[in-house]
């Protein structure tokens, strides 16, 4: 059974932030954006955790293992680092949807990302040791079948970028919808996701919806573990072995 601890990460009042005194360069902005997600996916993967970058402004961290004092050492180190602060909402539940829903109701309890008076909130408590088990988190690890050979290699770089975000969506949409689970594009032609136990028929199931919905092909290896980087080994791992027999899921189903 999964037991997932999820972390929102939220910038203080960004929006505002972003226009005062007056409208900021987007070139500095981008690169400010992806300085953060990289310091806090540097800094959460030292702690066996997964941190994705959704959009920016709100990143979702799999923080397994991360207690309060981590939470604490992480907001001050942007805080000394950068122009803006963070507040953070820790959720958890038997699925990382549930523990998502919980974290964010965290830091919306404690006022509007718009709020200027609300800054650098910790909410939420992280699992007990005594709760946490071998294999509390579950990594599903898809890859698009032959993306090179479809897409990279015939279309110009715009249209490929396209048809991989529409598989994205299907997937996202299906996993989260259906199953409760939360899934993120990480480059290339890969989506990690963080998933509650299922069965190889379930992931037999979002594979033919991505492939009627979105006319694409996909293969998955699903790995668990005590952390997101235990999970995520084993299910790269299983990956390749789909790669080398040419089997659509494998792993721990």
């Amino acid at each position: 059974m999964t037991n997932a601890q999820i972390t929102l990460v939220q910038l203080d009042n960004y929006g505002p932030w972003t226009v005062t005194p007056e409208p900021r360069r987007e070139a500095d902005l981008q690169t400010m954006q992806s300085r953060l997600f990289a310091d806090l996916s540097q800094f959460f993967g030292t702690r066996d955790g997964y941190v994705f970058f959704t959009r920016f402004d709100n990143m979702i961290a799999v923080t397994n293992g991360a207690d309060l004092e981590d939470h604490a050492r992480v907001q001050e180190s942007i805080r000394n680092r950068y122009p803006v602060t963070v507040s953070l909402g820790i959720g958890t539940g038997a699925s990382p949807t549930d523990a998502l829903v919980d974290a964010t109701a965290h830091l919306q309890a404690a006022g509007s990302a718009q709020d200027a008076e609300r800054r650098e909130v910790l909410g939420g408590q992280p699992l007990a040791d005594d709760e946490r088990a071998d294999d509390d988190v579950h990594i599903a690890h898809f890859d698009v079948n032959d993306a090179t050979g479809k897409y990279t290699d015939e279309l110009d770089a715009f249209s490929t970028f396209v048809r991989i975000e529409q598989g994205y969506a299907s997937l996202m949409r299906v996993l989260h919808d259906e199953y409760g689970g939360l899934g993120f594009f990480v480059g290339g032609d890969n989506v990690v996701a963080i998933v509650p136990e299922l069965d190889r028929a379930a992931y037999e199931a979002v594979i033919e919806h991505v492939r009627a919905e979105a006319d694409m092909s996909l293969k998955v290896g699903v790995g668990s573990g005590h952390t997101a980087t235990d999970a995520g080994l084993a299910a790269k791992h299983a990956l390749e072995r789909c790669r080398e027999d040419g089997t659509i899921v494998e792993g721990d189903v």
